[in-house]
């Protein structure tokens, strides 16, 4: 049960209601994050404009979703790592194996995929104040200065709408329960 409402079209404020209805539009279901966001019509249009300008950036969708699955993982916020991980099979075309490794911040098959996690990982760990072998560890797989302030705009999208859900406590779309991630406790216990 949410700790917050779940807004609806009907029930959300004005200003939300054509964002929701765009989002569920696009989507085929309304996620239960937008639901809570709408209950600050603010909140949601930054999420959702925020999301517009990252789907934009130069790391390609697995990396974008690498990103956000770490972070989601990093913060137990087991809404956002089931809607990535619905992404990264459904969109980025991710396999199990990096899908998984993902999920419980575990090595990454791919080098640059464990290349943005790890550097994913950092930034949240030093709140950016990554150290230079972080971030030449990072560079070294081809990626530059742009690619790490995506991750940091990634790491902000993901802060958002992970600290949205763990404060709500929203359930699980049925949508997204094939992707579910219990993992919440595993991570915050670290």
């Amino acid at each position: 049960m949410s700790r917050l409402p779940l807004r609806t079209i009907d029930d959300a404020a004005q200003a939300a209601r054509p964002l929701l209805e765009a989002a569920e539009k696009r989507n085929g279901f309304l996620p239960n994050l937008l639901r809570v966001l709408a209950n600050a019509p603010v909140a949601l249009e930054t999420y959702l404009t925020v999301s517009g300008i990252n789907a934009r950036a130069s790391l390609s969708l697995a990396e974008r979703e690498a990103v956000q699955i770490t972070a989601a993982a990093t913060h137990g916020c087991g809404f956002c790592v089931a809607g990535h991980s619905a992404i990264a099979y459904k969109q980025a075309g991710l396999d199990e194996a990096t899908v998984e490794a993902l999920r419980h911040l575990g090595h990454v098959p791919d080098a640059r995929l464990e290349a943005v996690a790890r550097f994913t990982k950092a930034v949240i760990a030093t709140r950016g104040q990554v150290n230079e072998a972080e971030l030449a560890a990072f560079k070294a797989t081809g990626l530059g200065d742009q690619a790490a302030l995506e991750v940091v705009l990634g790491v902000s999208l993901a802060t958002l709408c992970n600290f949205a859900n763990n404060l709500a406590g929203p359930p699980l779309n049925a949508q997204l329960e094939p992707y579910r991630w219990d993992g919440v406790s595993a991570v915050a216990a670290e």
